[in-house]
C-alpha cells in the first residue's frame, strides 16, 4: 500500500537539517513531549485507587496499552506472513505505540463522572465525549503549532478516531434523562454522550478521510441506529482496532491485578463468579482454579506471572479479518484486527468481575459522583463570569470566540484538560472560604 498520503500533515511542517527520523518517529516524539500526555500521570485509571504509588494511572495504563499493541502487531505479522497485503498494511511499532499512548489523552478529570458532567454542561453547545476530545487535542489544542495542535500525520489521527461520526448525527435526545434543577444531581447512566467526535472537528475528519473514495467515506461512516438510543458508528480503521484490542486486554487484566492487590476482589469472589463458567476457560485452554491459585497467591511474582500469561494468551488469539466496510479497497479500512469469539467471551467475563466488584462498587461510584459534582460546579462558576475567573491566556481565546457555542467550548476545553488534582485545587480555591491565596500555584 502507498503510505504517502497517510504521512501527510494538515499544517506545514519543517524538516530540520540531518533529521533522519520517519514521520511516525516525529509523531511519537511530539506526543511524549506534550503537556496533554504528561497530564495523564495525574489522572487515575480507576477512581479511588490513587491513594498509593503502586496502582495504575492513565499514564501507566497507556504505556501498557502501547506495549500490548506492539505485541499484537508483531503477532499479526507472523500469523499473516503469507499475506503481503495485510503485512504491508500493519502499522510499524512506533506508529501503533503513538496511537495507543494517545488514546486516553482527551479524558477529563474524574473519569466518566467528569465526562457526564461536561456533556450535560455542553448539551446545548455540541456535547462532550472523551474520545472526541482526544481528536480535538491532537489536531487543535496542543501547543506544538499555532492552529493544528501536534500537527500529527493523517494516519495517526485516523488511528485515534475511534468513532467516525459527529455528535449531531449520533445523538438521540430521547436517550437522555431529565436534568434536575441542581444539574450535578443528574443520574450518570442517563447522561452518557454518544460515541462520536464533536462537530467542531468536522473539518479535521474531512481531511483525515480525503484519501478514501466518496463511496468508501460514506460506508466507513455508517451508523448503527436503535430506537430511543444514541446511534453508534459501525466501523473503525485497522490501527484503531489494534489499539482497542490492546486497551481491552490491558484494562480487563491489569485492573483485575490492581483489584486483587487492593483486596477488592478476593479468591471467594473469583470462585463465585466462575462457579458455572469452567467451559469458558476450557475453550481457551485454561482452568479457573489453577488460575486462582496463582492470582491469589501470597507471592506477588506468581500473580504477575498469571497476568502475563493471560496477556500473552489474548494477544495470540488475535487475527486480521474483514472490517465489514462494503467494497473497501483502502487497506486501512478494509481490514480489522479481531479476537476469536471464545477468547473475547472469556475476556469480557473477567472484566465483568472487575466491573461488579470495583468500578460499580459504592466506594468508587461515590468518588465518581463527587468528581461529577466538582466538574459541574467548576463549569458553572467559570461560565458565570469567565473574564473574571479564567486564566489570562484562556480569557484571550474566550474574547476571540465568535458565538456562545465557541465560548462554552473554550471553557469545556479548559476544564477537560485539568488533572484530578488541579481541578480539586481550583474548586477549593473558588468554593472553600479558608482555601486559596494569590500566591497559590495551581
Amino acid at each position: 500500500m502507498s503510505h504517502e498520503p497517510w504521512q501527510e500533515r494538515r499544517g506545514p511542517s519543517t524538516t530540520r537539517e540531518n533529521d533522519v527520523r520517519s514521520e511516525w518517529d516525529k509523531d511519537y516524539a511530539r506526543l511524549i513531549h506534550s503537556a496533554a500526555f504528561r497530564r495523564l500521570q495525574s489522572k487515575t485509571q480507576v477512581l479511588g485507587l490513587g491513594e498509593s504509588d503502586f496502582y495504575r494511572t492513565r499514564l501507566t495504563h497507556s504505556m501498557e496499552v502501547a506495549q500490548i499493541g506492539v505485541g499484537i502487531v508483531h503477532w499479526l505479522r507472523k500469523k499473516h506472513e503469507d499475506n503481503s497485503e495485510i503485512v504491508a498494511a500493519l502499522p510499524c511499532d512506533t506508529l501503533i505505540s503513538s496511537i495507543c499512548l494517545a488514546h486516553d489523552i482527551g479524558h477529563p478529570p474524574f473519569g466518566h463522572g467528569g465526562e457526564v458532567a461536561l456533556n450535560v454542561c455542553m448539551r446545548e453547545f455540541g456535547g462532550f465525549e472523551g474520545n472526541g476530545q482526544t481528536l480535538r487535542i491532537l489536531s487543535r489544542l496542543d501547543k506544538y503549532t499555532k492552529e493544528h495542535g501536534l500537527n500529527p500525520t493523517r494516519r495517526l489521527l485516523l488511528g485515534i478516531l475511534k468513532y467516525p461520526a459527529p455528535y449531531s448525527l449520533t445523538v438521540c435526545q430521547e436517550a437522555y434523562g431529565p436534568v434536575p434543577a441542581q444539574s450535578w444531581l443528574s443520574q450518570a447512566k442517563q447522561q452518557h454522550p454518544p460515541k462520536c467526535y464533536m462537530d467542531s472537528e468536522q473539518d479535521v475528519v474531512n481531511w483525515i478521510l480525503t484519501p478514501l473514495s466518496g463511496a468508501e467515506r460514506t460506508r466507513f461512516t455508517e451508523l448503527n441506529t436503535q430506537t430511543a438510543k444514541h446511534s453508534k458508528p459501525a466501523h473503525k480503521a485497522l490501527d484503531t482496532s489494534i489499539m482497542e484490542l490492546a486497551d481491552d486486554i490491558s484494562y480487563s487484566l491489569h485492573d483485575l491485578e490492581d483489584a486483587i492487590s487492593l483486596g477488592m476482589v478476593t479468591q471467594k469472589d473469583w470462585e463465585s463468579h466462575n462457579a458455572d463458567k469452567q467451559p469458558l476457560f476450557e475453550a481457551c485452554g485454561l482452568n479457573s482454579q489453577d488460575l486462582a491459585t496463582q492470582l491469589f497467591s501470597d507471592e506477588s511474582y506468581l500473580r504477575k506471572n498469571a497476568i502475563g500469561g493471560l496477556v500473552h494468551l489474548f494477544i495470540m488469539a488475535t487475527e486480521v479479518g474483514d472490517s465489514g466496510v462494503p467494497s473497501a479497497t483502502c487497506e486501512l479500512i478494509k481490514w480489522n484486527a479481531v479476537m476469536t469469539q471464545s477468547h473475547q467471551e472469556l475476556l469480557e467475563h473477567i472484566f465483568q468481575l472487575v466491573l461488579k466488584k470495583v468500578i460499580k462498587s459504592s466506594n468508587v461510584q461515590q468518588l465518581e459522583f463527587k468528581g461529577q459534582k466538582l466538574v459541574f460546579e467548576l463549569f458553572e462558576a467559570l461560565n458565570s463570569d469567565p473574564k473574571r475567573l479564567l486564566p489570562e491566556k484562556t480569557i484571550l481565546k474566550y474574547s476571540e470566540a465568535a458565538d456562545d457555542q465557541q465560548k462554552a467550548r473554550i471553557i469545556c476545553d479548559f476544564i477537560s484538560g485539568m488533572t484530578d488534582e488541579y481541578a480539586t485545587r481550583l474548586y477549593e480555591k473558588l468554593y472553600y472560604p479558608h482555601k486559596g491565596s494569590i500566591f497559590d500555584r495551581l
